[in-house]
């Protein structure tokens, strides 16, 4: 019997507009390769504007580890290299020419297979990207071997997409990516799933250990799952994939070739008809959202709206999200909000009567109602963070630089996910996603 971990911990956000259960096609002429979505990557360009590319040719590699690369999701040409301050690149754009041409790198049954022989096939795909590590939140090192591989099978973010939904009529994709994976590791990998799934694709799942989790967000995040079935520790390497980067992994190894379709909700108080879309990584966002996004100013962000990107309505895909959120830009001033019942607004604190009502959906839109301010204790982070870390003297202890104390409180512990819900209820405003990420890198700097 799997083993069922509760966490008490955390706040489920319950906001308007989920993704409906209604999947469509959406076709896209641009797709997108950026960088930026790869931590701690510096690239080096293996093709120029006007070069014709299949999907699975290389575009650029990673210039400190030559071995990893990154490849086209389409055929077509590169229409263009886009760079900003200091020349850094921003993106590889490739507009398709529909004919859907792939590199072929050979089916296999990755059972048969040996470790390097897996690690090989999926560096030369470029899929060694879909593999990232703990601690940092890097692409993991080939060179290797994990303590374990975690793969969380659901999500508690608000307006998550459902991976249940997902992951549905993809079992034999799913089981090839998780026999992929059990042959990069000497430890376990673990499938975290939530109480409420009724995917026999996660359950009826074999080579894995299966541990359930409840709770409330961000009881989907993989560190908080990390944390609380084994702790890394100064030293430890744990690796973690997402639910469809598992399944285009297992598609490598069914089928020989970089498939880059994904599901992607578009989900958001904003929208006028949510749905889950087809389509595949790096599309620009431009069909899915033509005429379906309510007028006024709106924010589109490439992910959730706690850890999200803000990107424009004809921008692309995050690599490695499943989602897109629309809301409302909080670009106004309101006078005496706090003098007000707030019977609409999300309050952790109870500040506003709207706590009366715990199953309310809400409206909201991107306004910080107030500005940055002195960082105060209140011991309201302890109460949304289900780990046992002090998070406020993490913080502080990243915002110190002290590199010996951040160790000492867990910085190997932590991406800036897992202390979104803190930035999100904090009275002082404080950007606390970035404090962590600068003390991540402050401290992978230090040690490599």
């Amino acid at each position: 019997m799997p083993r069922t971990i509760t966490l008490n911990k955390g706040l489920n956000i319950r906001l308007k507009g989920e993704a409906e259960k209604n999947l469509r096609e959406s076709t896209s002429l641009h797709f997108a390769l950026k960088p930026t979505d790869f931590i701690g990557v510096f690239p080096r360009m293996l093709v120029k504007e006007g070069d014709t590319v299949k999907a699975g040719t290389p575009l650029f590699i990673d210039k400190y580890r030559e071995n990893i690369c990154f490849t086209s999701p389409v055929s077509g040409t590169v229409a263009e290299i886009k760079r900003g301050d200091k020349r850094v690149l921003l993106e590889v754009r490739i507009e398709t020419d529909g004919k859907n041409s792939q590199e072929n790198f050979g089916s296999a049954d990755p059972a048969k297979l040996s470790k390097s022989e897996i690690t090989e096939k999926l560096l030369k795909s470029g899929l060694w990207s879909l593999i990232r590590q703990r601690p940092y939140g890097i692409i993991a090192n080939p060179e290797q071997t994990p303590k374990a591989i975690h793969i969380s099978a659901f999500d508690t973010a608000p307006l998550a997409p459902d991976y249940d939904f997902i992951v549905s009529g993809k079992g034999d994709s799913f089981q090839a990516g998780l026999d992929a994976l059990a042959k990069l590791t000497n430890g376990k990998v673990h499938l975290n799933v939530s109480a409420n799934t009724s995917a026999k694709e996660f359950l009826d799942s074999r080579n894995v250990e299966i541990t359930t989790f409840k709770g409330p967000h961000p009881a989907g995040n993989v560190g908080i799952q990390i944390h609380h079935i084994d702790p890394i520790n100064k030293g430890d390497v744990v690796w973690f994939a997402g639910v469809q980067d598992v399944i285009t992994i297992g598609n490598l190894f069914r089928q020989g070739v970089y498939n880059p379709e994904i599901i992607v909700a578009l989900a958001g108080s904003e929208v006028k008809k949510t749905a889950y879309f087809k389509t595949r990584r790096g599309a620009c966002i431009s069909k899915i959202v033509e005429g379906n996004v309510k007028e006024g100013t709106v924010r589109y962000i490439s992910g959730n709206v706690l850890t999200g990107s803000t990107i424009r309505h004809d921008s692309f895909i995050g690599f490695y999200d499943s989602m897109i959120s629309i809301i409302p830009e909080g670009n106004y001033h309101e006078f005496l909000g706090w003098a007000l019942p707030g019977l609409d607004k999300l309050s952790f604190s109870r500040s506003f009567f709207s706590w009366l009502t715990p199953s309310k959906q809400y409206k909201v839109d991107t306004n910080l109602h107030g500005g940055e301010r002195a960082l105060v204790m209140t011991g309201k982070f302890e109460e949304v963070f289900p780990m046992d870390i002090l998070p406020m003297q993490l913080i502080k202890a990243s915002l110190a630089e002290d590199i010996e104390l951040m160790e000492k409180l867990g910085i190997y512990e932590i991406e800036p996910e897992d202390m979104a819900l803190c930035e999100f209820i904090d009275t002082s405003k404080t950007e606390i996603q970035s404090i962590i990420r600068n003390g991540l890198e402050l401290v992978r700097k230090e040690m490599s």
